[in-house]
């Protein structure tokens, strides 16, 4: 397949990159500064391009199969709201490409029901991130609603919390509830977002990943 994937020189999109060419596809890594991404392979072609704008990311998903994204926030608070102002970019810019598979990384602290959740996640470690993290949330929650109105093949895939551990290659997961664990390596993130890719029953959902 011919994947783009923005994000790529953030901690999930590295691996995004490394997972798909290890695949065999052809990637495009929409990357602000190429200078970052060091990465060089046959079939990856980096091209700068702003992932906020819509505009600039037409040219990154010619002829493109699917799109996935690690975009998110890297601190705290951060006025430009990455994750849903580039997810509302994405969508219009695939919507005028064309291209309709879209595959984002969100968070597991996003599921408020507790479905598929310990008692311990939902009700204590929960309620705490969204007191200490509840800017980076609701951006993400806002990202989600941008996707679920885009009429795009759209999933968002929600880990626990995320480490830099060497991926396992494997991961537990539950459409619209989990994640079941409480935490997984980016690279299994990575994994399960591009598995998920050719998975219909993931198409317009939330997804719950952990180790």
């Amino acid at each position: 397949m011919k994947l783009t994937v923005l994000g790529a020189t953030g901690g999930v999109g590295r691996h995004l990159v490394a997972h798909a060419l290890a695949d065999g596809h052809q990637v495009t890594a929409a990357v602000r500064d190429p200078a970052r991404f060091t990465v060089v392979h046959p079939n990856l072609d980096v091209v700068r391009a702003n992932p906020l704008d819509p505009a600039a990311l037409g040219a990154v998903l010619e002829d493109a199969d699917a799109v996935l994204s690690g975009m998110g926030q890297a601190r705290r608070h951060d006025p430009l709201k990455p994750a849903s102002t580039s997810a509302r970019a994405v969508a219009e810019a695939m919507a005028s490409a064309g291209v309709r598979r879209l595959v984002v990384v969100s968070a597991g602290t996003l599921n408020r029901s507790g479905a598929g959740q310990t008692f311990f996640v939902h009700r204590v470690l929960t309620p705490l991130l969204w007191t200490v993290l509840g800017e980076l949330y609701t951006d993400l929650e806002t990202t989600e609603r941008i996707l679920g109105e885009s009429g795009l093949d759209w999933t968002a895939v929600r880990p626990s919390r995320l480490t830099n551990q060497a991926g396992r290659g494997r991961y537990r997961h539950a459409i619209e509830a989990g994640p079941i664990g409480t935490s997984i390596a980016r690279a299994d993130v990575a994994r399960a977002m591009l598995d998920f890719v050719t998975v219909p029953e993931t198409f317009g959902h939330a997804v719950g990943v952990s180790s």
